[in-house]
């Protein structure tokens, strides 16, 4: 069985939902030390609080601070706070970036999908029916989990259209941040002599889904600054590397215009039958932390059941 110190941290960028909260929690479950960094509303923390409870019920040091990860100030409040819990003798031997804050304006202005009205006026003549009649059926059937009548469901996208500010903002807040982040935490010596870095990334890296530019952009600078890090902070005793995880139904996926076919296409797609869980991503963190994974260095790691290399 794995276990950690509770003098190894893990620090959570983005770890009240998703991958960081189920990571959090496998890693807590056994003897790593937690912080969780995240940005949610007072509404929300009642949820949270009770996910957190399941962490600190462990026994290890744990830290939850809601504040901006994103600014200087924030950055610092929060490595002020680590620093009098990791005390002399504890050290960060995984910093995990799952911030899930990125812009998701259409690049182009959005315009009628003619193959699908075309199937749909088609089937419904097939079947006597109005067409808009036969597009609220086909709506209702595929939430009901018909997931093969994804092509048939029209998503609901912006009508503004990205802007350099969406963009850079995204760049920043889902990508090149974590060198901020890096970089303030080895200056403070805070890392372990083996320390891993792990950026969580998608298959929006190569593929293009309206609505993603801004974050599939942010994805693959996130995927270069992994491999940046790992080259440059290696002689550190750092590793980095970009965990690629399949389709997952999070809090950040169900934001995305037009999240419910990709869950669909997902799961019909996926060699295992189902979509990927956080708590599969969580395990393979785990894995990544141990003694044993100290040799995997600037790697895409795809954590999703075989997902990417279905048709």
């Amino acid at each position: 069985m794995i276990e950690f110190s509770d003098k190894q941290w893990a620090l959570i960028l983005g770890g009240s939902s998703g991958f960081g909260l189920a990571t959090a929690k496998k890693l807590a479950h056994h003897g790593m030390s937690v912080c969780v960094v995240h940005r949610d509303r007072r509404g929300a923390m009642a949820r949270i609080g009770e996910e957190f409870k399941e962490i600190e019920a462990h026994g290890h040091g744990f830290l939850a601070l809601n504040l901006d990860a994103l600014s200087e100030a924030g950055r610092e409040t929060a490595l002020d706070a680590l620093g009098d819990a990791l005390a002399s003798s504890g050290r960060v031997r995984l910093l995990m970036h799952s911030i899930a804050f990125g812009n998701l304006k259409p690049l182009a202005p959005v315009s009628e999908n003619t193959l699908r009205t075309d199937s749909i006026n088609a089937l419904a003549h097939k079947l006597d029916m109005e067409p808009e009649r036969l597009t609220a059926m086909v709506n209702d059937t595929f939430a009901e989990g018909a997931l093969a009548l994804h092509g048939l469901v029209q998503a609901d996208y912006s009508s503004q259209v990205l802007e350099d500010e969406d963009f850079e903002r995204t760049i920043y807040a889902m990508g090149s941040s974590l060198v901020s982040w890096v970089h303030d935490i080895h200056q403070r010596g805070f890392f372990a002599d083996d320390a891993r870095v792990l950026g969580m990334t998608n298959e929006g890296n190569t593929m293009a889904w309206r609505g993603y530019a801004a974050v599939s952009a942010a994805k693959v600078t996130l995927e270069s600054v992994c491999r940046a890090i790992a080259l440059e902070y290696g002689p550190h005793g750092i590793r980095a590397n970009a965990v690629q995880a399949g389709v997952t139904n999070t809090p950040a996926l169900r934001v995305i215009p037009g999240s419910a076919q990709m869950l669909a296409v997902g799961a019909l797609r996926n060699p295992m039958g189902r979509l990927t869980c956080p708590e599969d991503v969580a395990n393979f963190v785990c894995l990544m932390c141990t003694d044993e994974a100290a040799w995997v260095n600037g790697a895409l790691l795809r954590v999703d059941g075989g997902e990417g290399i279905a048709s």
